[in-house]
């Protein structure tokens, strides 16, 4: 359990910030605010894209898989990982989505991310977290002081699914070989899951986020390497959620503590 004695300054300054950026600016607000009528016109906001329905050539799960193993395994840096990817047809997701959305960040970082899918602004730009929950993403790391320079980030599924829905186990499954090479290649020492299907598909298990979520675990990777695993909530859910405000960042402090320990150069939260 994260002590007392553990929060600096710095620490409060990132809690600080952490709730400002999710929309909390002031402590007691002046004005009355009908939350029922917030949630009503944000849930009406937000609505997900219609779904188009297509024909899309499907593999058996065993013969992707098998397909998944083998071209997985080939690749030797990222580059050829990625073009693995683009060549393969085991998933259906490919052939709805827009683009490749593969990875962003410094495939030297010490620390890699891994969320659950891209979004509609991901599909458009074939880039990791750059709508509204990357974004936050990105002002959350900041204050424990990192940027995409500092570290990497990747999904468990690189193609938009349909009307933003949350991937099946089964696309998750066809795509955890590709995600086991990726992580291999980027041999990072820390791995943080972003969200449920992060979780559930690198972790197993019966437990949900709920319960995992906090806790350093060992994590071994397919060459071998130890390294150290942490689920924290995903930013959108964040978004949904703002309750768990205060989870997220003492997460975010433990990691932020854990990475200066293993002398991991972290800028100060401006």
């Amino acid at each position: 359990m994260l002590g007392r004695s553990m929060i600096d300054s710095q620490d409060l300054k990132m809690i600080l910030s952490i709730y400002k950026d999710a929309g909390d600016d002031e402590i007691i607000s002046t004005t009355t605010q009908n939350r029922f009528e917030e949630k009503k016109e944000a849930s009406s906001m937000s609505e997900p894209d219609p779904i188009i329905a297509t024909v899309s050539p499907r593999l058996s799960p065993q013969i992707a898989q098998k397909r998944d193993d083998s071209s997985a395994s080939a690749a030797k840096s990222l580059e050829e990982l990625k073009e693995a990817l683009r060549a393969f047809e085991g998933c259906a997701l490919k052939y709805t989505a827009t683009n490749l959305v593969f990875g962003d960040g410094n495939p030297k970082a010490r620390i890699m991310f891994i969320g659950e899918a891209p979004g509609a602004d991901e599909d458009r730009q074939g880039l990791p977290f750059v709508g509204q929950s990357g974004q936050l993403l990105d002002k959350m790391l900041s204050c424990i002081g990192l940027t995409r320079e500092t570290f990497y980030i990747t999904n468990i599924i690189p193609w938009r699914p349909p009307g933003n829905r949350q991937p099946t186990p089964a696309e998750a499954e066809v795509c955890l070989p590709f995600v086991r090479r990726h992580i291999d290649l980027v041999n990072p020492d820390f791995l943080v899951l972003l969200g449920g299907t992060a979780t559930k598909t690198l972790l197993g298990g019966r437990d949900g986020i709920m319960r995992l979520r906090g806790t350093w675990k060992e994590y071994t990777t397919d060459a071998g390497k130890k390294i150290k695993i942490m689920a924290i909530f995903h930013p959108a859910y964040l978004l949904r959620s703002p309750g768990q405000k205060r989870e997220v960042w003492l997460d975010l402090i433990k990691i932020k503590h854990s990475l200066k320990e293993a002398g991991v150069t972290l800028k100060e939260c401006l």
